[in-house]
């Protein structure tokens, strides 16, 4: 075993422990700032799955690769989107993420905040981002479709959907079999949603 790959593996692990000296020891002790471990993830991934945002943010100035994704296509930007870390989310945008990097199943970071029922997520990246917000993921699916038909129509897939038409969000772009986001909401009695569905299509 070489010295860098256990200064690379100190590294990882100091990540992960949200250990601030100790990644900066590593990184000192010659570790690749963008090493990853056997599932290729990030010691920035690491940190952001354990709530570190200190350690996130000292990698970002680093110069880490922040967009790198692991084997199931998780990075910190998605990783805050479906896990409901609007900090970690505010962090990597500003911190220049790819907002084009797709989750597993297809989707943008919007796709599984939306499908989530993560209000406040949704809200930051419709009033701050560019991010496609009529992008259709692996299933066929938009962020749209994904709260109607994942949610419980209640007060806050309502407040969701508004918030997804107000930015843009086609109120008639159809699933995969042709059935529009206001028929879907019809079928599961959402009938508040229909609602918001028929006055943007008005």
């Amino acid at each position: 075993m070489t010295a860098s790959i256990s200064a690379d593996e100190r590294y990882l692990a100091a990540a992960a422990a949200g250990d601030l000296d100790g990644v900066r020891t590593a990184l000192a002790g010659g570790a690749d700032r963008n090493a990853v471990d056997r599932e290729e993830a990030t010691a920035i991934l690491h940190a952001a799955r354990g709530g570190h945002l200190d350690v996130v943010r000292a990698l970002i100035a680093e110069g880490v690769d922040i967009d790198a994704q692991d084997q199931t296509c998780s990075n910190p930007f998605l990783f805050g989107c479906i896990t409901d870390d609007l900090a970690l989310v505010r962090t990597m945008f500003e911190a220049g993420a790819d907002l084009k990097r797709l989750t597993r199943m297809g989707g943008n970071g919007l796709t599984p905040s939306a499908e989530k029922g993560h209000l406040e997520v949704v809200r930051y990246l419709l009033e701050n981002t560019r991010i496609n917000v009529n992008l259709t993921n692996n299933l066929g699916w938009t962020a749209l479709i994904e709260t109607i038909i994942l949610g419980d129509g209640g007060p806050v897939r309502q407040q969701i959907v508004e918030l997804l038409l107000a930015h843009g969000a086609k109120p008639g772009m159809p699933d995969p079999w042709g059935t529009s986001p206001a028929d879907l909401a019809r079928e599961r009695g959402y009938d508040e949603i229909v609602a918001i569905l028929e006055r943007h299509q008005a």
